[in-house]
């Protein structure tokens, strides 16, 4: 079978990493508690569950057995695939179980063990399902036809940006604010030392944004998602359907996390006039590059990554918003929002190292 480029083995590393830090999340308290790592083995099943553990559980390891799997079978691998990916997505689980026993917040289960298998294997059958069904192999085609040959950076980072939208932001699609957080966190570190001094302070706090600035942050935070699309597509056409699709899942993105922080009856708050107008005026000019050449599309996207992020740190942390996360922090999302806060933090960092190394190729290529 031939060697295909695929966007899967990728895929399936950050995802592993995601799920370890998921696992993992807040890394703090690690101490031994005298029992053996894997007691938890041969413990009764555990009385008090909820339907939201069960689904989290057995859905977040779909996607690594998927990706093991597709992966496996787009690089010419198809013997062992199955049994790779669940014998990998076994041994992770495993593994994090394990360690959490020595974290306190943390509560190793062997049901949660057994819904990790069972999802893995759920989504290593799903792929190779699909590959029995010729649908792959449809993927490959329209891939070819539609994307660059080396597109697979762009598509994981297309393929990320929904999921760094669930995290709360300070306004709609802005993703990558790190500053003020960062200064904090930098002060705690440096309590009590004399190199606290040296820290460069603000003579201003930061101010709230002025409604135009903040309709300019919501109108680059879809925008560059487009662009980012149209250094992988050339055609025209087919970069319209992208734009359509982008729209359409940070709209749906940004809902689901409103709703999952405030209730499903607020999901749509933030929706208001500004930000319809912002949205609008995104695909307005969105359509308009269409025909702007890939190299071209990737200098824009730096251009607006530089400016969305210096606009996006200059913005408060407002006490409504802090509420937002402590919801996130205390409640049921607790092992999602480590994952969440740094899907949102890095996408656009990721995103910048990665238009710069388009256009560091096709610059050393003439």
């Amino acid at each position: 079978m031939p060697m295909h480029k695929t966007s899967a083995w990728p895929l399936a590393l950050v995802y592993a990493g995601l799920i370890a830090y998921a696992s993992l999340f807040p890394f703090e308290g690690w101490r031994d508690q005298g029992v053996m790592p894997w007691f938890f083995l041969t413990a009764p099943l555990p009385k008090y569950w909820t339907a939201f553990d069960v689904v989290a559980n057995l859905v977040g390891y779909m996607p690594l057995g998927f990706f093991l799997v597709l992966s496996a079978l787009r690089t010419g691998r198809p013997r062992y695939a199955l049994r790779l990916a669940i014998l990998v997505a076994s041994g992770l689980s495993l593994l994090m179980e394990s360690l959490q026993v020595y974290l306190p917040n943390r509560v190793p289960s062997n049901l949660d063990l057994m819904l990790n298998v069972a999802g893995g294997a759920l989504g290593a059958f799903s792929a190779w399902s699909l590959e029995k069904l010729g649908v792959l192999q449809r993927w490959s085609r329209f891939r070819a036809d539609w994307f660059v040959a080396d597109a697979r950076g762009g598509l994981v980072l297309l393929a990320l940006w929904p999921l760094a939208l669930l995290f709360p932001t300070a306004i709609p699609l802005g993703l990558g604010q790190v500053v003020e957080r960062l200064e904090a966190r930098i002060v705690d570190l440096l309590a009590g030392t004399p190199f606290l001094e040296w820290l460069p302070v603000r003579e201003t706090e930061l101010q709230p944004l002025l409604p135009s600035v903040e309709w300019l942050g919501v109108l680059l935070g879809l925008l560059i998602p487009c662009l980012l699309g149209f250094c992988i597509i050339r055609r025209a056409g087919k970069r319209l359907w992208l734009l359509v699709w982008v729209g359409l899942f940070g709209v749906l993105a940004t809902a689901l996390s409103a709703a999952l922080s405030v209730g499903p009856e607020h999901a749509w708050d933030w929706l208001g006039l500004p930000v319809k107008a912002a949205l609008v005026s995104a695909m307005v000019l969105a359509i308009t590059l269409l025909w702007v050449p890939s190299r071209a599309s990737a200098a824009l996207a730096l251009l607006a990554l530089g400016v969305n992020l210096s606009l996006i740190n200059q913005t408060p942390v407002n006490p409504y918003f802090e509420q937002t996360l402590f919801l996130w922090e205390q409640g049921r999302f607790i092992r999602f929002h480590g994952l969440a806060q740094w899907l949102g933090w890095l996408w656009p960092f990721a995103t910048l190292v990665y238009v710069l190394s388009l256009l560091w190729r096709q610059e050393s290529k003439n």
